[in-house]
């Protein structure tokens, strides 16, 4: 379960002051966020991520309150239970994609199952660039390799920041569909950011920032 009280957040003294809604979810509930460019999504979905702490506010994630945790235990948290689909690439470019999945598992202290990651290309249709280096991929097999970095070690939560802004009509469809099922299939919260009205269909719960 994921709850937010009261967020707010300032970069710098003086400057905007970005006051967020009240955020209720139970387990597997999704929710999609609106809103302009400059109004806070991307804020927003760093502080669901631990990785800004709010100016005032609070966050809980599973009943713990993440913005008490030390940065290592913070750091163990948020790789154990956070997914996130980033807007740009953030797989390992020496690392083929294979071993990029492997890493992930590793680095979220998971015993490394190859079967698993052989399944989970597979069902994103990328079993045939597994051995294919980073750079070779092409803009869509980038979005559904970053939904496999996101779901990969089973996460409670999954966080996407504009995963459609670049995409056409055909392949936004598909990236939702893609993340609602690995959210289905991971028993997880997913939480889409974005400017993309065109996604609002695929979604029960929706706010507008």
């Amino acid at each position: 379960m994921l709850q937010t009280e009261n967020l707010t957040f300032q970069y710098k003294k003086n400057e905007t002051i970005f006051s967020f809604p009240n955020i209720t979810l139970e387990k597997q509930e999704d929710l999609l966020i609106l809103g302009k460019s400059g109004i806070g999504k991307t804020t927003l979905l760093h502080l669901l991520a631990g990785i800004l702490k709010p100016t005032s506010g609070k966050i809980t994630i599973n009943n713990v309150d993440i913005n008490k945790l030390k940065d290592h235990a913070l750091d163990a948290f948020r790789g154990k239970n956070i997914g996130l689909v980033f807007q740009k690439k953030h797989a390992i470019p020496s690392l083929n994609v294979f071993d990029n999945l492997q890493a992930r598992l590793y680095f979220s202290k998971m015993s490394i199952n190859n079967n698993k990651i052989d399944l989970l290309l597979q069902e994103l249709g990328l079993s045939h660039v597994k051995n294919s280096k980073i750079n070779s991929l092409s803009e869509g097999q980038l979005q559904r390799l970053n939904i496999a970095l996101s779901v990969i070690h089973n996460p409670q939560i999954i966080l996407a920041d504009e995963p459609t802004s670049s995409l056409d009509d055909q392949n936004c469809k598909i990236v939702i569909a893609l993340l609602k099922k690995q959210a289905q299939e991971t028993q997880a919260n997913l939480i889409v950011i974005t400017h993309d009205h065109r996604v609002k269909s695929s979604f029960q719960n929706s706010i507008t920032l």
